[in-house]
C-alpha cells in the first residue's frame, strides 16, 4: 500500500532543520512530497523557483523525495495525491499553538489526512528560515545554518 505524505512550507531558504525533519520524515512515508507554498501573504527573499531549485537541490541524497510548487490550499493538495498525512515541523511554544490551528482547521475539511508533529534536533531547533533571511540581508555567512547547495546559491545570487 502506498502511504504518501506531505511537508508543506515557504522553505524561504531551506535549513538544516527542514532538512533533519525531512530525513527523518521520508523514512516513515513510501513518498515524501516536498511542498512549495507560496504565500501571498508573506513577501519572500527568494522566488518560488529559486526555492524549488534549492530544495531539489539540497534533498536530491533522498530518493522518496518529490518536490513541488504548489499555491492553493495544502490539504486540497493532499486530497489530490491521496496523501495520508501532513508533517508539520515544531520547534518552540509559539509554533504549537499556530500549528495546532492549523491542524484542526485542515481535520475539518479532510478528517481522513492525519496531521504529525515533528521537532528538528536539538542542534536546528534554533534555526529559522526567518533568521537566516535576516543574516543574509545583513550579508552574514549562513554556512551553519542551511545547506551546502542553499549556501553556494545564495553566495551566488547575493
Amino acid at each position: 500500500m502506498n502511504k504518501p505524505a506531505i511537508y508543506a512550507g515557504c522553505f524561504d531558504p531551506i535549513t538544516l532543520g527542514h532538512i533533519d525533519i525531512i530525513e527523518r520524515a521520508s523514512g516513515l512515508f513510501d513518498t515524501l512530497h516536498i511542498v512549495i507554498a507560496e504565500n501571498l501573504q508573506k513577501s519572500s527573499l527568494f522566488t518560488a523557483d529559486e526555492r524549488l531549485n534549492m530544495a531539489l537541490n539540497s534533498l536530491k541524497h533522498i530518493n522518496n523525495v518529490n518536490v513541488s510548487i504548489y499555491n492553493g490550499l495544502i490539504i486540497n493538495y493532499a486530497l489530490e495525491i491521496g496523501a495520508t498525512a501532513l508533517v508539520r515541523g515544531i520547534r518552540t511554544v509559539s509554533d504549537v499553538d499556530y500549528e495546532f490551528q492549523l491542524a484542526y482547521f485542515n481535520r475539518k475539511l479532510a478528517p481522513q489526512i492525519t496531521t504529525i508533529f515533528m521537532s528538528p534536533s536539538s542542534d536546528y531547533t534554533h534555526i529559522s528560515s526567518t533568521a537566516v533571511r535576516e543574516l543574509i540581508k545583513l550579508k552574514q555567512d549562513i554556512t551553519e545554518f542551511v545547506p551546502n547547495y542553499t549556501a553556494d546559491f545564495i553566495r551566488k545570487k547575493i
